[in-house]
């Protein structure tokens, strides 16, 4: 028995560094789909492009595995809720990938032109670095479990809140000048910022419930 529940906790530990490696591929997918917003890079937004399918496939593998392994074990109690949790933050970091993939297809679409304005550079810069640094800590809470590190996700995202207050406010000064192809453009790309936020977010409260039982307020 003893044996068994071995390589059971092998398979859930083997579930978890997927989470985490899950992470790392959505973390460098929305600095390199944010570097080529800001530095019309075309190369580098095909790759990110190219590279949604591979996260989309791992996600995919990860949720047969998980499958399977509720199929084979016919776990109960924490371990169930561990299996179901890995399934739903796998869902919230495939999405995390799509929403790098959508910043990367409106460099492309605005190749060779800058999608971005001079004014705002510095916001977006500052989105994408809070959205990089939210992934890996997200990716470090799934790693320790350190449920006051999956707090601590939910109140840096203010910062991305306020970044993205900052995108709209600069589309409705009345000197906007750039044309409203521009400010749907704009308007589209703080909210992928932001709903990218808001799925580290998700995952980060995930392993708050899966570790205390109760849902972080």
């Amino acid at each position: 028995m003893a044996l068994i529940r071995s390589v059971f906790q092998d398979e859930l530990d083997n579930v978890s560094q997927s989470l985490v490696d899950l992470t790392e591929m959505v973390s460098t997918a929305m600095s390199k789909a944010t570097s080529a917003l800001l530095n019309s890079d075309l190369k580098l937004a095909e790759e990110v492009i190219a590279n949604d399918e591979k996260i989309d496939d791992y996600q995919h593998d990860i949720d047969s595995h998980v499958i399977d392994i509720i199929a084979r074990q016919q776990p109960v109690a924490s371990d169930l809720r561990a299996l179901v949790t890995a399934l739903r933050m796998g869902s919230d970091l495939e999405r995390m990938g799509d929403l790098a993939h959508h910043v990367a297809k409106l460099a492309r679409l605005r190749h060779p032109e800058c999608a971005i304005p001079s004014e705002l550079i510095e916001t977006v810069t500052n989105m994408g670095r809070v959205a990089v640094e939210l992934t890996n800590k997200t990716g470090m809470v799934i790693s320790t479990r350190n449920t006051e590190m999956a707090l601590e996700v939910g109140l840096d995202d203010d910062e991305m809140d306020d970044l993205h207050r900052q995108v709209i406010a600069k589309l409705i000064e009345p000197k906007w000048d750039h044309g409203i192809e521009s400010a749907i453009d704009l308007t589209l790309l703080g909210r992928y910022y932001e709903r990218y936020a808001d799925h580290a977010v998700s995952v980060s409260r995930r392993v708050y419930f899966l570790v205390t039982g109760k849902y972080a307020s």
